[in-house]
């Protein structure tokens, strides 16, 4: 299948996913009140979606490139967040459990892009 659109990309796609579920939960009422916490989980979460598609948007494998290494960094900055809400009791296990694996898909696949423009060079 042939990228037209930011939307294509599945770790964009996995992304969006992501941030719903962490609107989701930061939505609880033991997340709510922590304010700190809760802005920045969100952000980081937003930031990987908003990275992918910017970078696509750029139009150049570099620049793209760049940005995709962005995105991880806001993918890993979730998942250590995730630790601490999972720490002071805001989210269960489950919830760390799944949202954790939505990081970790998204890395994966954004490396697996970044080997790919490497390579096409």
């Amino acid at each position: 299948m042939k990228i037209e659109k930011f939307e294509d990309i599945k770790a964009w796609q996995i992304a969006r996913e992501l941030v719903r579920e962490v609107y989701r939960i930061t939505n609880s009422k033991e997340f709510i009140k922590d304010f700190g916490l809760k802005d920045q989980i969100r952000r980081a979460a937003v930031s990987a979606m908003s990275n992918i598609s910017e970078g696509f948007e750029r139009g150049t494998d570099k620049e793209f490139n760049q940005f995709l290494n962005y995105a991880r960094g806001s993918s890993a900055e979730v998942k250590s967040q995730l630790y601490v809400a999972l720490d002071l009791g805001y989210i269960t296990e489950n919830d760390f459990n799944d949202l954790y694996s939505k990081c970790t898909d998204i890395s994966k696949l954004i490396m697996g892009f970044i080997n790919y423009l490497k390579n096409k060079e």
